[in-house]
C-alpha cells in the first residue's frame, strides 16, 4: 500500500527516524495486517520514498507499508488518520501492483517552497534571478560519504522563481544526484555577495518521478 502524508511545520525538526518510528507505531495502534521481516529481530515492511531532512516540512510525503492480506484504500486510510498524529496525517491511500518499481528508485525531483526570513534578501535574490539562472554553471558544495564537494547544480534545477518573499524550486532528487535547498541558497547567496545564506522555512511540498514521455509528474500518480 502506497500513503501520502503530511510533516507539518511543527514537526520539521523531528528528524527521519523519529518520524519512522511514529508510523510504525501507529501502524501498530491501527490493527491493519501489516507484514514483518523474518528473522531475530522482526521489523514491520515499511519503506519512505525518500526521506526527509531535519529542519523541512512536508505536505505530500510518500510511504510504503506491506501487507499480509488485501486491504481497500478507504480502510486503509480510516485506519490510520485515528492512529497517526495529528500532525502527520494521512490524505492518500493506494494499492501497488506487486511487480511496482521501488518508490525510492521512482524518485525524479522534488517541488519546494523556500521561505526566507529576511525581506531584504528576497528582494534582492528576486533581482538578481534573472542573471543567476543566466550562469553556464552554478557551482555549489554537496555532502559526500568522501567529504565536501563542489557540484554543479546548473542542470538539477528544473524551474525556479521567487515571489513574496519565497523561493519556489523544483530541483533534482534521486539517489545518486540531487540539489538540495541549502546548497540552492549558498549559491544565491554567493552569487548576490552575501555573507552567508539567509534562513529559510524549507517545505517540500511533492515529490516527484518521472513518465514514460520524460515529464515531471507526482509520484503518487505513476
Amino acid at each position: 500500500m502506497m500513503a501520502v502524508f503530511e510533516k507539518s511545520e511543527r514537526l520539521r525538526h523531528i528528524g527521519h527516524l523519529d518520524i519512522q518510528r511514529a508510523v510504525q507505531r501507529a501502524l501498530r495502534r491501527s490493527g491493519l495486517p501489516v507484514s514483518y521481516s523474518k528473522g531475530f529481530n522482526p521489523h514491520i515492511l515499511l519503506t519512505f520514498a525518500s526521506a526527509l531532512s531535519t529542519g523541512a516540512a512536508g505536505r505530500r510525503e510518500i510511504m510504503e507499508v506491506q501487507l499480509d492480506r488485501e486491504v481497500s484504500p478507504e480502510e486503509f486510510l480510516e485506519a490510520m488518520r485515528t492512529a497517526m498524529p495529528p500532525d502527520m496525517q494521512i490524505s492518500a491511500a493506494k494499492v501497488l501492483d506487486e511487480r511496482h518499481i521501488a518508490l525510492m528508485a521512482q524518485v525524479a525531483a522534488a517541488d519546494y517552497t523556500l521561505t526566507l526570513d529576511d525581506g531584504a534578501a528576497a528582494a534582492i535574490f528576486a533581482e538578481k534571478l534573472e542573471d543567476f539562472l543566466a550562469q553556464e554553471s552554478i557551482m555549489a558544495m554537496r555532502k559526500t560519504k568522501s567529504g565536501m564537494k563542489e557540484t554543479d547544480i546548473c542542470p538539477l534545477i528544473h524551474d525556479l522563481t521567487i515571489q513574496d518573499g519565497a523561493i519556489h524550486a523544483v530541483m533534482t532528487l534521486t539517489e545518486r544526484l540531487a540539489c538540495k535547498p541549502g546548497m540552492l541558497l549558498d549559491a544565491l547567496a554567493a552569487f548576490c555577495g552575501m555573507e552567508e545564506a539567509p534562513r529559510a522555512l524549507v517545505v517540500r511540498n511533492r515529490l516527484l518521478g518521472m513518465t514514460e514521455s520524460g515529464e515531471l509528474a507526482p509520484l503518487e500518480t505513476l
